[in-house]
């Protein structure tokens, strides 16, 4: 994929209290000056399920291929997505000890994530990121049905690309 690609920087979360029981999954994706914010639940799910549930909804609501630098606080999602994945591809989505935890959302990872040239970045938790604080909020509100709304919320408000990822090196 090109470098010429529109970029997107994404922040996304997943909440589930207790683990597992109710779970929220939030991002937000900022782009072309804009942000938009994407939020969901599930009656019984776990938090790496919300996790991943959070970037495979965010890269499937790209309408087109983008570069994407997308952040998580998430290590079973960055680790599993950069280490552990090209393992799971190559020995038919299984693991040495047997099955794979997830298979399912892993697979739909995989195919959003090749439809874009993606950057994953870990970031930690509740270190003060704005970013990564809101969507943990959102995640959190989604988890007691309480999110802005269950899918798309596109906002107006502008937010530049490199305010987010100015936010990331700062923190």
């Amino acid at each position: 994929m090109s470098a010429n690609l529109p970029h997107v920087v994404i922040y996304t979360d997943g909440a589930c209290d207790p683990n597992p029981g109710p779970g929220g999954w939030a991002a937000l994706l900022h782009y072309q000056g804009h942000e938009r914010i994407l939020t969901g639940s599930e009656s019984s799910t776990t938090n790496n399920r919300m996790e991943l549930t959070a970037a495979i909804q965010a890269l499937q609501s790209l309408e087109r291929p983008y570069r994407v630098d997308l952040y998580t606080d998430s290590a079973y999602l960055q680790k599993g997505i950069t280490e552990w994945l090209p393992r799971w591809r190559a020995r038919q989505w299984k693991r040495r000890g047997g099955s794979l935890a997830n298979i399912e959302l892993w697979q739909a990872l995989d195919i959003a994530a090749q439809q874009h040239q993606v950057s994953w970045h870990w970031l930690r938790g509740h270190a003060g990121n704005r970013y990564n604080q809101r969507v943990d909020q959102l995640a959190r509100q989604a988890l007691m049905g309480r999110a802005p709304n269950e899918g798309c919320v596109p906002t107006d408000r502008p937010v530049g690309q490199r305010a987010a990822a100015e936010e990331v090196r700062n923190n």
